[in-house]
């Protein structure tokens, strides 16, 4: 049976399947169906606190690992990102990665401020969305398509630049951008998301063999932690028309938005080809855990005293819409990221632009005209 290649046929598969699948067997579970809740009562499974008999309540291991692992399991894979972040990078790979990451984040920053303000509420703005969920599906692109994007229609630096993409990988950026928009996060917030991202990415640098080791760890504990959130959803919070239409939203402004403003930085930045900002355009599917994340620091603000517990409580209200809402993101964009990439390919070349040529040898035109 070829499950894993039927999963990936599905954008963002890896992690939209078992996040739908842990929603599934949740709302059933919710459902308190007597035949289920008697069958897992007669095999000695212990009732929950409210009495009641569930599948992913039954203890052990398999409760750990299905129910309530995806705080350990994003921590672990953020490990393993920080180990892939090479400091080792070319000169314009190094450029085209940061001017990418920055356009990126700022614009996803301003878009969710804006959002915010502009509906008075920057918990649940309009179409339910909040800025969180904003800046966590906008300023995080998927690292793999935007990979395959490259390698097919852009440069050696174009794919280069993934080095340092990667930063953006994980709630690190979203946690920041909320302290700047004047959530109150202590610093020892910051240092509980970051911590694991630079132990990785110092034992990477240091040895190579340490980072080949880790390699997996950047898709391994996907799929695990994204059925772990799916088990604290209902799967009729899909259905709410502010999660699909919202999810929506936010899918189409990660595309137009920050792949515009990327190619805006290129074209100011005199780069040539435009095809890295707009393959960059997307919601990456480890997106979906920085809610859980920003949650998990919110409790930590509370427990020192500079958040209202009130506020902490807030952040772990949005965790499922939120969630629900940047997998949806994920999908649509894996969706229109590819479309875009090809028309402006197509755009680009009838402009006798290459975009699998260096800047430098589209100035020479000896070389263009070999490799056109």
């Amino acid at each position: 049976m070829q499950i894993k290649r039927t999963i990936e046929k599905v954008p963002g598969g890896l992690m939209v399947v078992p996040l739908l699948l842990g929603a599934l067997l949740n709302t059933i579970d919710q459902m308190h169906l007597p035949f289920i809740m008697s069958f897992l009562k007669s095999l000695g499974v212990a009732a929950t606190s409210d009495g009641h008999y569930e599948f992913l309540r039954i203890g052990g291991f398999s409760e750990a690992l299905f129910k309530n692992s995806s705080i350990i399991l994003i921590a672990l894979f953020l490990f393993c990102c920080g180990s892939q972040m090479n400091l080792r990078v070319g000169g314009t790979a190094l450029k085209k990665g940061v001017l990418l990451t920055a356009s990126k984040y700022f614009t996803g920053v301003i878009v969710g401020f804006m959002w915010g303000k502009l509906s008075g509420d920057m918990m649940n703005g309009f179409l339910g969305l909040s800025a969180m969920a904003i800046i966590a599906a906008m300023t995080n692109g998927n690292g793999g398509m935007y990979a395959a994007l490259t390698s097919q229609y852009g440069n050696r630096s174009d794919v280069g630049a993934v080095a340092v993409l990667s930063l953006n990988d994980g709630p690190f950026f979203t946690l920041m951008a909320l302290g700047m928009l004047g959530a109150n996060f202590p610093v020892i917030a910051f240092i509980a998301v970051l911590l694991p991202i630079g132990i990785g990415m110092i034992l990477g640098n240091l040895d190579p063999e340490i980072r080949d080791f880790l390699k997996a760890g950047e898709l391994l504990p996907v799929p695990f932690f994204a059925f772990s959130l799916g088990a604290g959803m209902n799967f009729a919070t899909f259905l709410k028309p502010e999660v699909l239409l919202g999810g929506l939203a936010l899918g189409f402004m990660t595309t137009i938005l920050t792949g515009g403003t990327g190619m805006l930085v290129f074209k100011l930045f005199r780069e040539k080809s435009h095809i890295a900002p707009v393959a960059e355009a997307s919601t990456a599917g480890n997106a979906v855990g920085t809610p859980a994340a920003i949650a998990a620091a919110a409790t930590v603000a509370a427990g020192s005293g500079m958040m209202s517990a009130a506020d902490a409580q807030a952040y772990q209200d949005m965790v499922n819409i939120a969630t629900a809402q940047i997998s949806i993101s994920t999908l649509t964009t894996a969706i229109l990221c590819p479309i875009a990439v090809i028309m402006i390919d197509n755009w680009q070349k009838k402009r006798g632009i290459n975009g699998r040529l260096e800047s430098h040898e589209m100035d020479n035109p000896a070389h263009a005209a070999v490799n056109r």
